[in-house]
């Protein structure tokens, strides 16, 4: 009796257990899913949307084309700022020069050439006019508007020693000196260094214009 005890027992418990396990079952199907979980990738493949792919990379491309214009554009800019800081060096250059020889002209008081003045004060009213191109000076409220536009042949010797001093004066500004260029972050002596270099070089251009049109009047025809 009491090992047919132990077998009803047993049977009873492997009826339970199966019980248990033949209900996890029927649930796991009737919720459209398995009694074993499915293994990682085996699952339907993700909704992909065409459209959204080719958005995405038509963005993508749009700011890669954007990046390579600003660089371009930011590579020609520096470009053009060499060259008109090359063109300021050497116009800068070449007015000292050209008032150098005419200043050596006069100290050795030699008899003025006025077919070399026609062409040297040509030359330094052009640069000058260059210079003022990238410097946009301003004449000054309180400068005195000299009239130099009919000058004599006897005042001819002053207004060239006035033309050197004034180029002098330009050449020699503190504000000019760093490549001739003007620091955007001025102090108050560099600004009344800026304008007084502006109106050195307005003067500079009056002046020379002025000698230019009384010598080519003197000169010797060719």
């Amino acid at each position: 009796m009491k090992s047919g005890a132990i077998t009803f027992k047993r049977l009873a418990d492997w009826l339970t257990a199966g019980s248990f396990i033949l209900g996890m079952a029927v649930t796991c199907l009737a919720q459209g899913g398995s009694a074993t979980s499915a293994p990682p990738g085996a699952g339907p493949p993700p909704n992909i949307n065409p459209k959204a792919l080719e958005r995405t990379r038509q963005a993508s491309e749009a700011r890669l084309r954007s990046a390579e214009m600003e660089a371009g554009e930011e590579a020609e800019n520096q470009k053009h700022i060499q060259a008109a800081i090359a063109n300021m060096k050497e116009d800068f250059t070449r007015i000292q020069v050209l008032r150098n020889d005419i200043a050596r002209n006069l100290v050795a008081h030699k008899p003025l050439d006025y077919n070399l003045l026609t062409e040297q004060t040509s030359e330094i009213n052009k640069r000058a006019h260059r210079l003022n191109v990238y410097m946009l000076a301003r004449a000054p409220e309180n400068q005195e508007q000299s009239s130099t536009s009919d000058l004599k042949s006897e005042e001819m010797t002053g207004a060239l020693v006035k033309l050197c001093k004034l180029i002098d004066s330009f050449t020699e500004n503190p504000a000019l000196k760093n490549a001739a260029t003007i620091d955007a972050k001025e102090t108050e002596k560099l600004k009344e260094n800026k304008a007084k270099a502006d109106g050195d070089l307005l003067a500079i251009i009056k002046l020379s214009n002025s000698i230019h049109s009384q010598a080519d009047t003197l000169r010797e025809p060719k």
